[in-house]
């Protein structure tokens, strides 16, 4: 069988694959999108930005956990070809379980030298008809400063949120 046939064969087999993964192990929180263009160049799709908000300090203690009871991990990378980024400065911010932002709740984490990172807290209450979330600033050396939110599903103890940044060209 020649090389470009077992490819061939490769990508269908792991194309059969992906189809067959129920739906529910596609979680909405993963931003992670790979894509191949023409010249088959790997690329991730960046995360989407959402609200900074009116609590964002900068200063945050650097600790990885403000709380019990929810874990966060995720990878951050380069949206030009996937590859992870290390040490990357990671602000997150949430309500506390009274329902209100306090200094408590505040936390700086760094990835690892492989990109991944891990953060602890108490599941963020909904407020005023806001979900539970929790903010995050990313930002890296040659890389445009993210700023995103991170929706927890209700009733789920840990969650995956990759952080995929826009190099600065």
């Amino acid at each position: 069988m020649k090389k470009s046939d077992r490819l061939n064969l490769f990508l269908s087999l792991t194309c059969s694959l992906i189809l067959l993964v129920p739906a529910k192990t596609i979680s909405a929180q993963s931003q992670t999108a790979l894509s191949r263009s023409a010249n088959s160049d790997i690329k991730c799709e960046p995360t989407p930005a959402d609200y900074l908000g009116p609590f964002y300090k900068a200063g945050a203690p650097v600790r990885s956990r403000v709380g019990k009871g929810y874990q966060l991990t995720g990878l951050v990378m380069s949206s030009a070809n996937c590859i992870p980024i290390a040490e990357a400065e990671i602000e997150l911010w949430l309500t506390g379980p009274d329902g209100s932002y306090d200094d408590d709740h505040r936390a700086t984490i760094f990835s690892n030298d492989s990109g991944k990172y891990q953060f602890e807290s108490n599941f963020p209450p909904g407020y005023s008809g806001r979900p539970p979330h929790i903010h995050i600033r990313v930002s890296a050396n040659g890389f445009r400063t993210l700023a995103t939110q991170h929706y927890p599903e209700s009733g789920h103890k840990v969650g995956e949120f990759d952080l995929v940044l826009v190099p600065i060209n």
